[in-house]
């Protein structure tokens, strides 16, 4: 199960930075501010997971 929020959370990051890419490309400043956002959500789960596995050994 954490290997697959692990997964998730890259997931979101690699998603965010190509939103946040395409935002700046097109000049959508509101695209590129919820890709940093999505980023931002992938960061948080990532870490979530890394303390999680810090604890279970």
């Amino acid at each position: 199960m954490a290997g697959e929020q692990k997964a998730k959370g890259k997931k979101e990051q690699a998603k965010g930075k190509a939103k946040e890419t395409v935002g700046r490309a097109v000049g959508n400043e509101s695209m590129e501010a919820e890709g940093r956002l999505q980023q931002s959500k992938g960061d948080a789960r990532q870490a979530k997971e890394k303390a999680k596995d810090v604890f279970k050994h």
